[in-house]
Order: structure tokens, then sequence, then C-alpha cells
């Protein structure tokens, strides 16, 4: 719980920019994981979890961003 915090308190200062570039950079890395798993198990398959529900909560940051709420 403690992580979802300092990581929606990470984003309270970024532009609409920002938040963008950090989800298509969090895109790809969850593409290269993904695929990296498709070869041989990662060590923490959990990762990939985390690393969707991250990109789930910045797309909703932009959103409320772009309303400008």
């Amino acid at each position: 719980m403690l992580k979802k915090v300092d990581f929606l308190n990470s984003l309270k200062g970024l532009s609409e920019a920002d938040l963008k570039a950090k989800i298509a950079e969090d895109e790809l890395r969850l593409k290269k994981l993904s695929f990296a798993h498709a070869i041989s198990p990662l060590e923490n398959p959990q990762s990939i979890r985390s690393l969707r529900r991250d990109i789930a909560r910045l797309k909703t940051v932009l959103k409320k961003v772009q309303a400008g709420l």
C-alpha cells in the first residue's frame, strides 16, 4: 500500500507531456518483460502485474490532468 501512495505522490508535479512520456516508457518496459517471460520464466512474474497497474494509474492521472481536475 505504501508503494502505491509513494507512486501517486511522485506524479503530482508532472505535466501532461511528462505523463505521456512515462506511459510510453512503461509500456515499452512491459512489452519487454512480457516477451522475456514468454521465452523463459521471470524470477518475479508479479512484476508484470505491478507494472500493468502502474500504467493504469498513470493513465488515470493523465485523464485527470486533461480534464483539469
